[in-house]
């Protein structure tokens, strides 16, 4: 099984955020490290499903439409983990879960902040 390969949206690409995902030896690429800052959300989602990259992102309302639309006409996603701003929970989906795992996946990081098993 592939790990999770991570794509960060606008809102959540702090310094320290993207540090610590890389020592942890996860893949992770932001918006700006591939030019596609200011790109619209759908846009950014269609991306990350060509590069085979899970959506990292607080974005919640947006997202979660994105996910329902897409279920809805059958189009399969590679991903998308909606989180208010916690590393702790998405260093646990990251040890949990593979790519594959992810395929049509809609994880609230909520769970696993509150659920304490890995």
């Amino acid at each position: 099984m592939s790990k999770i390969r991570f794509f960060l949206d606008e809102d959540t690409i702090k310094a320290a955020l993207i540090q610590t995902l890389r020592n942890a030896d996860l893949d992770v690429v932001t918006v700006a490290d591939v030019g596609r800052l200011g790109y619209a959300d759908e846009e950014q989602l269609l991306w990350a499903i060509e590069q085979k990259r899970v959506i990292y992102s607080f974005n919640i309302g947006d997202f979660c439409r994105l996910h329902r639309d897409f279920m809805v006409q059958e189009i399969s996603h590679t991903g998308i983990i909606l989180v208010s701003q916690q590393l702790r929970g998405l260093l646990k989906v990251a040890s949990q879960y593979s790519a594959e795992d992810m395929v049509n996946q809609l994880l609230f990081l909520s769970y696993y902040i509150e659920h304490n098993s890995y």
